[in-house]
């Protein structure tokens, strides 16, 4: 049986953050991904509010102790919905700043693990929404360049009635 270790760092939304099981999206997609050859074991990192800053300072550390050189490992991110968030007057983390931090840790989590990032959800406000457009578009042309898969979720999300449900 394979022993495949995932962490999931991000923020409340890799957190499952209003998720009333507990489980968010790592949760359940760990259980449906589980089966008779392959042992997964999950670990959520996600932290409300963090930025894309708070990330680069973490994730090393958080998942150096739990992705052993003997198990097959796995880092999935997803953040950047906190960077936009405007707080007096001005972004939490610059569109540049979101851009680079990015790059620095995929950069970084390439040297040892197997990496995927997933796209940032749309959210009830229309002109953050446009932000995270952008910010999202930006990531995709980063993990192209970076080789690295990237999931983009928010087209599909803003137009989804259950997930933009007022």
């Amino acid at each position: 049986m394979r022993d495949v270790r995932i962490c999931y760092v991000g923020d409340s939304f890799v957190n499952g953050t209003g998720d009333q099981d507990k489980l968010g999206w790592t949760g359940r997609l760990s259980a449906s991904s589980q089966n008779n050859t392959i042992d997964i074991t999950h670990y959520n990192l996600g932290i409300r509010r963090d930025t894309s800053t708070d990330i680069l300072k973490r994730w090393e550390a958080e998942c150096q102790v739990r992705l052993p050189e003997v198990s097959e490992n796995k880092v999935v991110f997803s953040f950047g919905v906190n960077d936009t968030v405007v707080e007096n007057g001005q972004r939490r983390v610059s569109l540049e700043q979101s851009i680079s931090n990015a790059k620095s840790i995929l950069l970084g989590t390439l040297k040892k693990y197997d990496v995927l990032m997933i796209g940032m959800p749309p959210i009830d406000d229309e002109v953050q929404n446009r932000t995270i457009k952008e910010l999202d578009a930006h990531y995709q042309l980063l993990c192209k360049e970076l080789n690295v898969s990237y999931l983009s979720i928010y087209q599909k999300l803003i137009d989804d009635k259950v997930w933009m449900v007022v």
